[in-house]
């Protein structure tokens, strides 16, 4: 019974983590765009969208989370994370660059892309069954 409850506690707070991160990309639109990697175009484009995709997949995992919506919605966080990482980077980059206090916390940042990617994809396996009472 424990490991299906803890299943859905970690289920909801990583959903709440994106739908957060999400809405953080419209409310603080100008720390993002700092970490654009200056090759990609349309950087104010991109950061809604990446906002709006976040949203919308923290949604997705809880909408209907037995159901293969949930794995979708998790392997497109998975390929979420994948996809920013060269932001990540950027940070550390801009950051170093301008000699930033915040240069350790964009360091310890980068390797903390894996923790991520593996909790949501923990998500795309089959879910733990309810155990009979």
């Amino acid at each position: 019974m424990l490991r299906y409850r803890l299943y859905f506690v970690g289920l909801y707070l990583c959903a709440l983590l994106y739908i957060a991160a999400g809405i953080n990309h419209f409310v603080n639109a100008e720390m993002y765009l700092r970490t654009m990697p200056p090759y990609l175009p349309a950087h104010e484009a991109l950061v809604a969208l990446s906002g709006v995709i976040e949203i919308v997949l923290g949604v997705a995992l809880v909408l209907r989370p037995k159901t293969r919506l949930r794995v979708w919605a998790a392997w497109g966080i998975v390929l979420l994370l994948i996809a920013v990482f060269p932001a990540n980077i950027q940070t550390y980059l801009n950051m170093k660059a301008t000699a930033d206090p915040r240069l350790t916390f964009a360091l310890v940042r980068l390797p903390l892309q894996l923790p991520l990617i593996a909790w949501a994809w923990a998500y795309t396996r089959p879910m733990p069954q309810r155990p009979k009472k």
